[in-house]
């Protein structure tokens, strides 16, 4: 039968485009390219079965992951997206072709709009899909293109089924920096190491005071000539100056990109007494489009904070237009705004409060990172990585680092190092009983002496809007020389 003779009824154009939506090629197989549609069955098929397979083997949430930070399978993935996009339209459009009722001029424009709708449905989320596949790619290259593992201080070993093996510690340094073009230089804000064992996925935070004085400065670092007994200069020379320090002397770190970074790096190893294998720079103010990408962060407040003020020089706190606002006790979710302050304001407050809030909220976004969450936001939150979070682990150990996250997140403890000033006096730290605590809380103790979670509803907090006088932290342990789980301090 030729082609002019073939008839269709309307019914019979509907159901076969709507098939043909359904699944590629299905509308095919009652027209005469239905050798066509069984061969786009077939591929599609066969193409689902490999990825159900492998997802099935590594897990759905593994896979995915370890898929999106190998640019190449990315950029295989976008292809083969953008390839089958083509064919499954092409198929509708063909089918739509092929089914169109003969000598039939009643409801011809509702037919191509029907067609047209079920080729957007297909074009419309492989376009989407492409475009996220290009930003993932992109921001893989460019956050960590140029990294190199030169210093071998990223995994040392490991196998196929363990990329971890041969390396028993992970210590990460972040550092928050509120650098910007009306500042001069990087201040280390906050900063904390994250010391992970790679085979159960337990985590230890380790605040370190912005204000130490006294910092030593290890003999390999050039700095050291200049200041063999430490950074020591009185309450001027502070930890949080040691980058603007190793920056301002330049002419010491022949060939080194960052002096300020890498100094940073080896005195906080020195404090702790731990060899900092990787550092994560996080510019602050990029921090509250992160929060907000993620959809918020859920925090357990436990102490009244304010928001947009500052210490007056003579005590009290003052707002910055005048207008008062307070984060308040009990567990609530803060968008990127209130999470900053939550994390940086000392206003009535001491700096231990602030580290201590700032361990807080490290871990809870390390524990509620979401995948399916971040996906909806995630041209912005792609943005925010690119422009204001600086990595140092090379491209090719991305794959084990998912490995590691979804070992913290699937079961490891987090726990919390508290260097109060119970602990430690910051004009006058004791640097070898610092790395003694260091060195004993590194792995969790057979049975955990975590304190229960304190109510947000029990806090003696005051919320009648008077300014609270400055006070040590809430109590964040039995012992503050001890690391506990951090839901006994958050």
């Amino acid at each position: 039968m030729s082609r002019a003779e073939l008839r269709y009824p309307p019914q019979t154009y509907y159901r076969s485009v709507a098939l043909g939506t359904v699944f590629p090629g299905l509308g095919l197989l009652r027209t005469r390219w239905r050798a066509l549609g069984a061969g786009l069955i077939a591929v599609t098929i066969a193409v689902l079965g490999f990825a159900l397979v492998r997802l099935w083997r590594g897990g759905v949430l593994r896979s995915v992951l370890d898929a999106s930070v190998r640019p190449e399978v990315l950029q295989w993935v976008g292809l083969g997206v953008l390839v089958g996009a083509v064919l499954w339209v092409g198929s509708i459009v063909l089918t739509a072709e092929q089914t169109w009722p003969r000598r039939q001029t009643a409801g011809r424009w509702a037919r191509v709009a029907f067609a047209a709708v079920a080729c957007l449905i297909i074009a419309a989320p492989a376009s989407l899909a492409v475009q996220f596949l290009e930003i993932q790619t992109s921001v893989i290259n460019e956050s960590f293109g140029g990294v190199t593992d030169d210093n071998n201080n990223g995994l040392t070993g490991g196998t196929k089924q363990d990329p971890w093996a041969g390396t028993e510690r992970v210590n990460t340094l972040l550092i928050g920096s509120d650098a910007g073009k009306d500042r001069v230089g990087v201040r280390t804000d906050s900063l904390m190491v994250v010391s992970t064992n790679t085979k159960t996925g337990d985590t230890l935070l380790i605040g370190i005071p912005r204000n130490l004085e006294f910092v030593p400065i290890p003999d390999d670092n050039p700095l050291s000539t200049v200041w063999p007994d430490g950074y020591n200069c009185g309450d001027e020379c502070l930890m949080n100056g040691i980058w603007t320090l190793a920056e301002d002397r330049r002419d010491l770190f022949p060939g080194v990109e960052s002096p300020g970074r890498q100094s940073t790096i080896d005195v906080v190893g020195a404090i702790t007494g731990l060899e900092i294998d990787h550092s994560v720079v996080v510019n602050l103010r990029g921090f509250t489009a992160l929060v907000d990408a993620m959809g918020g962060v859920e925090i357990n407040v436990q102490e009244r904070v304010c928001t947009d003020c500052s210490s007056r020089p003579g005590g009290g706190i003052k707002w910055t237009d005048g207008v008062e606002r307070w984060i308040e006790p009990g567990v609530q979710r803060l968008d990127g705004h209130d999470a900053l302050w939550y994390s940086r304001s000392r206003a009535g407050k001491d700096d231990f409060s602030r580290m201590r809030r700032q361990r807080c909220m490290a871990g809870a976004l390390i524990d509620q990172a979401d995948p399916v969450s971040l996906l909806r936001n995630y041209p912005q939150l792609a943005a925010v990585v690119k422009n204001n979070i600086d990595f140092d682990i090379p491209q090719q150990d991305l794959p084990a680092w998912v490995d590691l996250i979804l070992r913290v997140q699937d079961g490891g403890s987090i726990r919390s190092l508290p260097f109060t000033n119970k602990v430690v006096s910051p004009g006058n730290p004791d640097y070898a009983e610092i790395r003694r605590l260091v060195e004993k809380s590194l792995d969790p103790p057979a049975k955990s002496t975590a304190s229960p979670k304190p109510s947000a509803t029990s806090s003696s907090t005051s919320t009648t809007g008077t300014e609270p006088s400055p006070s040590p932290s809430p109590t964040e342990s039995p012992d503050d020389s001890e690391a506990n789980e951090l839901a006994a301090t958050c």
